[in-house]
């Protein structure tokens, strides 16, 4: 994912790539099973100092289940952009509300590898479950079982002539 950013004059040119699993497993990731994300980078260049970049990441990404840790398909569609600025002072945010790289006046390629693999995972939701009645049926009847085997045992420690101590403290 490195863009060229000298050798062109000032204008906008878009560049394409893929990231597939070789892409996850250069960053040592193991939750990703499989993915297919088509990366798009349109970069504008205004004037040396200016340039912009917008990523557009569709495709998606296979995931272990939360629940039942069977493979789960999970949609990938994020389309951030960013301002690169050359040696300037260290901010979060620049006027327009983009996040800004900093390169230095030497760099002659934007590496985008990191943003598009820290992006492709923020897309991602935080519970990665399948849809109700989609898990495996087996794992989802040995949890029930655990659960019963759980609501058993607490069933025999309230009957327990202990229990009554228990909200003493």
């Amino acid at each position: 994912m490195i863009i060229p950013l000298n050798g062109w004059a000032a204008g906008e040119r878009k560049f394409h790539s893929h990231a597939g699993i070789e892409f996850f497993h250069t960053f040592d990731n193991t939750e990703i099973l499989d993915a297919n994300v088509q990366v798009e980078v349109t970069v504008r260049k205004e004037a040396m100092r200016k340039v912009e970049a917008v990523l557009h990441l569709q495709g998606t990404v296979t995931v272990p289940c939360d629940r039942c840790l069977e493979p789960l398909v999970l949609p990938v569609d994020a389309k951030p952009s960013f301002s690169i600025r050359f040696d300037a002072p260290e901010t979060d945010l620049s006027e327009d509300g983009k996040e800004i790289l900093q390169l230095s006046t030497t760099d002659a390629d934007l590496d985008l590898s990191q943003a598009v693999y820290d992006y492709i995972l923020l897309s991602l939701p935080l519970q990665k479950v399948h849809p109700e009645g989609e898990c495996n049926a087996d794992t989802i009847r040995f949890l029930g079982h655990q659960e019963r085997i759980d609501e058993e045992a607490g069933a025999q420690q309230a009957n327990s002539p202990f229990a009554a101590l228990k909200g003493l403290f």
